[in-house]
């Protein structure tokens, strides 16, 4: 079984976003760029099932992103291999702030295709950057197979995977045909943490270089880019339904928010 695990950088959820004095991007001056949340979970899931499968089976991390820098899409890669990835592929993008899903996608479906064949395509559920929540099912279009979408648990028996997902106020079970596409969320798996010598370990493993044609002119552009407004303060205008009419009136001649 080949199991394939696509990545992104994203920045630190902990990190305090600015935006860029060109005001079309987020400045990366102080932020720190780590491997995405649902993308953590996604490789835990992916070595889980290798282990389960048994001998002569292999994890494969892809990332497509910057080639250098704090945001270099090599290092998320670096982070699988140390969780158990056994290889990496690297695609380079000379401009990726900004990337539209599709094109990242057909880059991920042009370097899965050069594979050896796979089984299985991992994606986190949403990158918690730009939260496009598109990148998995535009992949499994262009790989002409299955997907599902807000897995959170899953198990494989021979070529069907039994795929447990989240929906609106209840949960799915779904069945699929391998080779398949599974976007994950955070239940899918326990994030797991690699130790020192596991992190000394992937320095030897390979990553290959995959070189992908991107478009010369962008799908959209960023026009602008601004933070949210400041919050505005609250106002206690007094207690219980004695407090009504004045709340209506202010909501009506301050907040502008009714109108009679």
């Amino acid at each position: 079984m080949r199991i394939v695990v696509c990545l992104k950088p994203v920045p630190d959820t902990a990190a305090r976003i600015k935006v860029h004095k060109d005001g079309t991007r987020v400045d990366p001056e102080g932020v720190k760029f780590v491997l995405g949340p649902y993308d953590a979970r996604t490789i835990a899931k992916a070595i889980e099932l290798r282990g389960a499968a048994g001998g002569g089976n292999e994890v494969v991390a892809i990332s497509a992103g910057a080639a250098s820098g704090e945001a270099e899409a090599k290092k998320r890669i670096k982070d699988a291999l140390a969780l158990g990835a056994d290889r990496g592929v690297f695609i380079a993008d000379p401009t990726p702030e900004n990337r539209d899903p599709l094109a990242t996608a057909k880059a991920l479906a042009a370097a899965i295709k050069g594979l050896d064949g796979f089984d299985l395509v991992f994606c986190g559920r949403q990158a918690v950057d730009d939260q496009a929540l598109s990148v998995g099912p535009m992949l499994a279009t262009l790989l002409g197979v299955p997907c599902v979408t807000d897995a959170v648990g899953m198990e494989v028996q021979g070529s069907t995977a039994r795929v447990r997902r989240a929906a609106e106020g209840r949960t799915e079970v779904v069945e699929v045909q391998l080779p398949a596409v599974i976007t994950g969320q955070r239940d899918l798996a326990d994030e797991q943490y690699p130790k020192l010598k596991e992190i000394l370990a992937a320095g030897k493993k390979p990553i290959a270089d995959f070189k992908f044609d991107w478009p010369a002119t962008p799908a959209y552009h960023v026009v602008s880019l601004s933070p949210p407004p400041e919050p505005i303060a609250g106002k206690i205008v007094g207690k219980g339904p004695e407090a009504v009419p004045e709340l209506f009136k202010l909501l009506q001649s301050e907040a502008k928010v009714l109108t009679f």
